[in-house]
């Protein structure tokens, strides 16, 4: 447990199935966002072929070729069921990463108030709502992992992101400890408990800069090519890829 931290939620995929109550599936066609192209199915399976599982107390998210497409899960804490967001917090994962060119791996937080509504009163797209990337890595640059923020002010469509890499020895054959700190001063990362990322709070209550003072919940994903992910080209040989999730625990 994080020094001042008490766990306030957790997955342990100790069970047999995933618990529905903590999470909930993207159900996206390729090329829905960030020209990916694996389709995200739901309830982790189409057609009984299953792309999310838990098997030896591990999540298991599988991009696989079905049908002549890849298909694959995106799984968010946030469900109908109950509420999986918080606003500040230590957020850790322990995971071990797919191999082949062409996967993109993420652990990763979204706001529960994004708003693609351009009328509503309450508009707030991205990137403006924000965005937290805990870990991410391509395939094409093997061990790489790294840690962004988005906003308004800073992402990567207008090449503002702000990030930062480091090489994880063995990350894709080994579990490692991914993990976010997230106060009203500032974000920080860790990899095995070694910093890497830190973005600090400006102060200017300017929601460009700093929309990170709102509920956040937890995304789950392996996508296949894509803006990222694809910029060497995919490996279709790399398939079926898993990226395996021991745990993920929050603490306030």
């Amino acid at each position: 447990v994080p020094e001042g931290y008490t766990l306030v939620w957790s997955d342990e995929f100790n069970g047999s199935q995933i618990d529905k109550n903590n999470w909930e599936f993207e159900n996206w066609a390729p090329g829905y966002v960030n020209n990916e192209l694996q389709r995200y199915v739901p309830d982790g399976e189409r057609g009984g072929v299953k792309t999310a599982f838990v098997e030896n107390g591990a999540l298991n998210i599988v991009a696989r070729s079905l049908d002549g497409e890849v298909i694959s899960a995106r799984m968010n804490s946030i469900t109908g069921s109950g509420k999986r967001a918080w606003t500040y917090g230590w957020f850790e994962a322990r995971i071990l990463l797919p191999t082949g060119r062409g996967t993109w791996p993420a652990f990763w937080m979204m706001p529960t108030n994004q708003n693609y509504d351009s009328s509503s009163p309450n508009y707030n797209p991205w990137p403006n709502c924000g965005e937290i990337d805990i870990m991410e890595e391509v395939g094409y640059n093997p061990n790489y992992t790294s840690s962004s923020i988005h906003c308004k002010a800073y992402n990567h469509m207008i090449g503002t992101q702000k990030t930062k890499e480091v090489y994880t020895p063995n990350a894709e054959g080994s579990f490692h400890v991914y993990a976010l700190e997230w106060t009203a001063d500032y974000i920080q990362t860790y990899v095995d408990g070694q910093k890497l990322f830190y973005f600090p709070n400006d102060k200017k209550n300017n929601k460009d800069t700093w929309p990170f003072k709102t509920d956040f919940y937890i995304t789950l994903n392996l996508a296949w090519g894509g803006a990222w992910g694809g910029q060497k080209g995919v490996d279709p040989s790399a398939l079926p890829a898993t990226m395996q999730i021991d745990y993920v625990r929050v603490f306030q």
